[in-house]
């Protein structure tokens, strides 16, 4: 009987999201798990706990951990979590210098175990540590994509449901752009069992939703004042993971690399694509209004500002 090969994911970082996005993909029965952190206990006693709980979840995705990237050889998914976590007064940028130097630590080591892998980036500030991972791997823009959109977008479809007391599965939302205060909700392209938004909702409480959303992460950090969001970000990345592991071929606003795309080029800002096994398999271009074009644009503006500054900081 022919063996076949369970895929394998690898998630750095075993922090809150990295250690509830393992849990997420074991226990979805998506892949096997290897966690990896610089403090390698952590990373080795979380996995072992998660491993315990398979006989009451009833799957069969092994999962190690530890600190050693070896562990992570032949992945086909590299998740990067690593970095530190906002507090409340921070904001994303703020984490630029210490989070880029993790993530292109951290990256370098997986892709000289997995030169194959997608690798999913997590770690904040997102859009610039998606830029930074393709830097410093040179793998091609298919290969590396950020996790936002998703993230977003489920806040958005929540804060929709919440305000008409409906099923959060009959929501659909759009959110393009940064990961950050310049995000674009797409009101327009959003709906709710098919029905456009702005049949249902005033544009006043619209745009009230909106502005939620781009201050969905912060409104989190100021309640837990010790930490940011896990749970979300956890389930959001997982549904990245297993389009890609299923080659489900998923249509979700993620951080990618575009060049000439909606009139932008060689910068990293959340649009709708199609991500299969892969990666990045296409970027959809929908059609946007002029304002709505002009916010993109301002968006990836501000994410330029922050590569430019982190370029000067690497030299």
């Amino acid at each position: 009987m022919p063996k076949f090969k369970q895929p394998k994911v690898t998630i750095i970082g075993a922090g809150n999201v990295g250690a509830t996005t393992a849990q997420r993909v074991i226990e979805k029965n998506i892949a096997s798990v290897v966690l990896v952190d610089v403090a390698g206990g952590i990373a080795t006693g979380k996995a072992l706990d998660l491993a315990e709980a398979a006989p009451v979840e009833s799957h069969d995705r092994g999962i190690v951990g530890g600190s050693d990237y070896e562990l992570s050889k032949d992945s086909d998914v590299v998740v990067i979590t690593a970095g530190i976590a906002r507090k409340p007064g921070m904001s994303r940028d703020d984490l630029l210098k210490t989070n880029a130097e993790i993530v292109s630590s951290v990256a370098k080591q997986a892709l000289k175990y997995s030169p194959d892998a997608v690798f999913v980036v997590v770690s904040n500030p997102l859009d610039i540590m998606t830029y930074l991972t393709k830097k410093v791997t040179g793998l091609p823009s298919n290969k590396v994509v950020g996790m936002a959109g998703v993230l977003d977008s489920a806040r958005m479809r929540f804060f929709i449901a919440e305000a008409l007391k409906v099923s959060v599965q009959d929501v659909t939302a759009f959110v393009l752009g940064g990961h950050g205060d310049s995000m674009v909700p797409l009101a327009r392209y959003s709906s709710v069992a098919g029905i456009p938004l702005s049949a249902l909702l005033s544009a006043e409480k619209i745009e009230e939703i909106n502005k939620r959303t781009r201050n969905g992460g912060i409104e989190i950090v100021n309640h837990l004042q010790t930490g940011s969001a896990f749970y979300a970000p956890a389930s959001s990345t997982a549904e990245m993971v297993e389009s890609i592991i299923r080659d489900r071929k998923r249509i979700l606003p993620c951080c990618v690399e575009l060049n000439g795309q909606y009139g932008l080029k060689d910068i990293f800002v959340g649009v709708p694509i199609k991500l299969g096994c892969n990666g990045v398999e296409e970027i959809i271009e929908i059609q946007l209004t002029d304002s709505e074009k002009a916010e993109l644009h301002k968006s990836a503006e501000d994410v330029k500002v922050n590569i430019e500054k982190l370029n000067s900081m690497l030299g």
